[in-house]
């Protein structure tokens, strides 16, 4: 049996930009991609802190060390610049290898959690 568990979490990071004007998607620094073990295309939930919104898109690549985090498309209606998200990824795995799988966690300007 498959169940969905926790793969990845970027903790409390702040939004730099919503840009309406586009299709859709979550833009984030490679860096962030990188340290969070997200793929490029990525399904993830967005949960914003400052007004409980939740949403569901998918992850672009943004430049390397550009600390980029843009909701885009109708996304962006759901947060503004300066809010607190948190971006959540998770994977299908066997109960077994569930029990015993460290998901990637890190909070930006703080430190990473492998």
């Amino acid at each position: 049996m498959l169940i969905e568990v926790l793969k990845s979490k970027i903790h409390r990071v702040t939004i730099t930009d919503a840009e309406l004007n586009y299709i859709g998607s979550i833009t984030l620094d490679k860096i962030l991609i990188e340290a969070a073990n997200l793929v490029v295309g990525e399904k993830v939930h967005i949960v914003n802190i400052n007004n409980g919104e939740r949403l569901e898109t998918y992850v672009i690549e943004g430049k390397y060390g550009s600390g980029e985090v843009t909701l885009n498309g109708p996304a962006a209606r759901k947060a503004q610049k300066g809010d607190k998200i948190i971006i959540i990824s998770y994977a299908q795995m066997e109960m077994e290898k569930a029990r015993v799988y460290n998901p990637t966690l890190i909070f930006p300007n703080e430190k990473i959690i492998c």
